[in-house]
């Protein structure tokens, strides 16, 4: 935590958590704004389904690949810089997409968004912890997600009313004005949180260093794991909109909205839940209530897809269910991932997002078109990811027993030993 905090925000700590979702809600908000146009855009560039899902895959592979690096920047030469930098790379890259004509270079800028993009999630991350002791912090990073909730839900409302009136070319038109106007808010209000005294060498040999010792920490892959691949199980519906919705359940596009709307209300709830528990709780508890949510509502979703035809009335209620476990159980495993390595930050949130990102990737790219066109088939593959997070936390347990034992508001457990 930075000594100087209470110095460099003057202002309510909601305003921060604010500013924090804007940053974080930038990467999906640049998938939830074209998935209404999906369709509409393949028609309009002749493109094929695999080569829209290449518009997509090419988005989550940047954003998985740079997310290896934005937490090591901003580690080196402060958060501020890192954010404003991608925020303006963000924004002429979605220009770019505004004014392509085929499908190659669409799928080029899509991939300079995702490189972009991820920065403000990973950083935001790092800047709570720079700014608030573990208790504060938890509550700070449920607000965020709280906030964060807002915009993805507002997203496929305006991406479907700009498609359905201004054209597909209109949705990357307002996502350029998204950046700009981002841009100048953090420019004016963001403060340089990382101290002059923690900030780590730009140098090969320590990025190596580091990365090695993150990615040799079995409790910190774990950990990533627990918390990454869950959230496929609710992102590959996400993927699959326009075939589960537009197809299965017969929904137009700008219907789509009811489907955010309900998978955002659940992620809002439970980050309020995870919020009101912060210090009140053992980690481990939390933890394990969102686990059990999530089980409970996969089981539940498969059973009933198999027995019943998939209708709008019911479908989409489980996975509105299942945003509120992960929800629920997330801001305490990132907070954990957080503090094992309290001199890289940066890095263990960037690692954490690169593992979630590259499952994000693998289920665009290889899982959802085999999955999409069936209700059975996603509810099948969304228990598969979740049974992998829950596998991961229950060896966690088993073979660190003292993670998440103790009380987020007590003394905060010892870091792993740094590499020689």
């Amino acid at each position: 935590m930075n000594p100087q905090a209470s110095q460099l925000w003057t202002a309510p700590r909601w305003a921060l958590a604010v500013l924090l979702a804007l940053l974080g809600m930038l990467g999906p908000f640049s998938i939830d704004t074209y998935i209404p146009a999906f369709t509409g855009i393949a028609s309009a560039l002749g493109a094929t389904p695999v080569q829209m899902q290449q518009t997509l895959s090419a988005y989550l592979f940047g954003f998985a690949f740079m997310n290896l690096f934005h937490g090591a920047l901003a580690d080196s030469f402060g958060r501020r810089p890192v954010v404003l930098w991608s925020i303006a790379i963000f924004t002429l890259a979605s220009a770019g997409c505004a004014l392509s004509q085929t499908v190659a270079p669409l799928v080029f800028f899509r991939g300079l968004q995702g490189l972009s993009s991820g920065a403000g999630m990973v950083v935001s991350r790092a800047i709570i912890r720079d700014m608030f002791p573990p208790e504060q912090a938890q509550k700070v990073m449920s607000q965020v997600t709280i906030y964060f909730g807002v915009a993805p839900a507002i997203a496929p409302i305006i991406g479907g009313w700009l498609f359905v009136h201004l054209g597909w070319h209109s949705i990357f038109w307002f996502l350029t004005g998204v950046g700009i106007v981002l841009w100048s808010a953090n420019f004016k209000l963001l403060p340089e949180t990382l101290h002059a005294t923690q900030r780590q060498p730009f140098n090969a040999r320590n990025l190596m260093r580091g990365y090695w010792q993150l990615g040799s920490s079995g409790r910190f892959l774990l950990l990533a794991l627990a918390s990454g691949i869950p959230f496929n199980g609710m992102f590959l519906y996400v993927l699959s909109a326009p075939a589960f919705l537009g197809q299965v359940l017969g929904l137009g596009p700008t219907q789509f909205f009811w489907f955010f709307l309900l998978t955002i209300s659940g992620i809002m709830a439970g980050s309020f839940a995870s919020g009101r528990l912060a210090g009140k709780i053992q980690p481990q508890r939390q933890i394990r209530y969102g686990f059990a949510v999530m089980l409970a509502v996969s089981l539940l979703n498969v059973a009933a897809n198999f027995l019943f035809q998939a209708h709008p009335a019911w479908a989409m209620l489980p996975i509105a269910v299942f945003a509120f476990g992960w929800a629920l159980m997330v801001p305490v495993v990132t907070l954990l991932v957080l503090d094992l390595h309290p001199d890289r930050r940066g890095m263990a949130s960037s690692l954490q997002a690169f593992i979630g990102a590259s499952s994000n990737g693998i289920v665009a790219g290889a899982i959802a078109p085999l999955v999409m066109h069936s209700a059975l088939a996603l509810a099948l593959a969304s228990l598969l990811m979740m049974c992998i997070g829950l596998v991961a936390w229950v060896f966690l347990r088993r073979r660190w027993p003292e993670t998440g034992r103790l009380r987020i508001s007590g003394p905060a457990a010892p870091a792993e030993p740094a590499c020689p």
